[in-house]
Formats: structure tokens, C-alpha cells, sequence
């Protein structure tokens, strides 16, 4: 391995984003590489089946390679990566001829905002300890997949992504007010159905 990429290794991601918007395609080549994880992750949690996730997961990737140019600040590469594979997913529904499920919100619900704790995985956790923890992880993402679509994006863009609610309104082009009540009633919903796990 040449010192050049093992010095690519070691940079920031806005340090590689400065220099991919510079042409710099190792540089490009290595953000590439630290994003796709957690774009695979995102859409993963996003799509109720794993149907086209390798091809949606590689659009944006290319999306991301095509576009940085673009990107007016590197401190906002997160919002902008995120806002690229929501398109990215409501695309691919409309390419389906299907629309996210429209869920009347008709009365606001006030829910104490605390986020879902998800425990990782110890490695050097006993065989026992590493089959219930992966049962739980099944059973998470099963539950996710099965909220609604809105509630669905609404949560995995809050708690896998990290963004604010004014962000994942920006993200969704909804009110923060009915980002703040999908988030609640994802929560609760998937209180109920992991309660077992707790």
C-alpha cells in the first residue's frame, strides 16, 4: 500500500470533502468508501425489503461522486448526504407507482421525547449473550420496516442519522410540527412492539 492512501485514511471527512470538490479522486475514492456503511445502513432501515438496496445504496453513492461540486459547505456534508438518499428512496417509490402511506394526524399526541436505546454488541460477549443480541437487532429492524412509511423515514433520519427535527423537515418538505408527532408516534409504536426487550 503506497503512503498516499494510508494518508487518505487518516483525514476527516471534510477534509476529503474540500478535496474531492477539488478533483481529487483518491480522495473521492476514500469518502466513498467511509460513507457507504451508513448509506447502506440508512436505506436498509428505510425499505421494507431488500430488494434493490445494493442498487439504490450505489445510486447514491454515484449521486454523491457526481454532485460534490455542488456542496456549498463541507460542514454540511451530513444534511446534504442525507437529503441525496431521501430523494434517492421517494424516487425509487415513485419508479414503483406507489406513494408513502398518507397518515392522518388529526390530534397531537405530547410523548416524553426520550430516544430508543439500542445496546451494541459487546465482542467479547458469551455465545448466549451474542444470540439474544442479535435476536433483539432482528427484531428492531423488523419493527422499523413495519411502521409506516412516514414514521419509518421519520425515525431512522432522527435516530440512526442524527439529524434535527428542522432538518429531517427539510429533508421530508413537512412541517417540524408533524416530523416532532411522527417521531412520538414511532416511538410509541416501537415501545409496544419491543417491550419484550427491554
Amino acid at each position: 500500500m503506497d503512503k498516499n492512501s494510508l494518508s487518505y485514511k487518516k483525514m476527516t471527512l471534510d477534509e476529503l470533502v474540500i478535496l474531492s470538490q477539488q478533483e481529487d479522486y483518491y480522495a473521492l475514492e476514500e469518502l466513498i468508501r467511509k460513507i457507504q456503511k451508513d448509506v447502506f445502513a440508512t436505506l436498509s432501515y428505510m425499505m421494507k425489503t431488500g430488494d434493490n438496496l445494493l442498487d439504490l445504496t450505489q445510486e447514491v453513492l454515484l449521486k454523491v461522486a457526481k454532485y460534490i461540486s455542488n456542496l456549498n459547505s463541507p460542514k454540511c456534508f451530513h444534511g446534504w448526504l442525507n437529503h441525496i438518499i431521501a430523494n434517492t428512496y421517494y424516487d425509487y417509490l415513485r419508479k414503483l407507482k406507489r406513494k408513502p402511506e398518507i397518515i392522518s394526524l388529526e390530534y397531537s399526541c405530547s410523548v416524553n421525547d426520550e430516544p430508543i436505546k439500542i445496546e451494541i454488541p459487546d465482542k467479547k460477549s458469551k455465545p448466549m449473550e451474542k444470540c439474544i443480541t442479535s435476536e433483539c437487532e432482528s427484531e428492531i429492524r423488523k419493527a422499523i420496516r413495519n411502521l409506516p412509511e412516514t414514521f419509518r423515514i421519520a425515525i431512522v433520519l432522527r435516530e440512526f442519522q442524527g439529524l434535527s427535527y428542522e432538518e429531517i423537515a427539510n429533508v421530508t418538505n413537512t412541517e417540524i410540527g408533524t416530523v416532532k408527532s411522527r417521531i412520538s408516534r414511532a416511538r410509541l409504536k416501537l415501545q409496544e412492539v419491543l417491550r419484550n426487550y427491554a
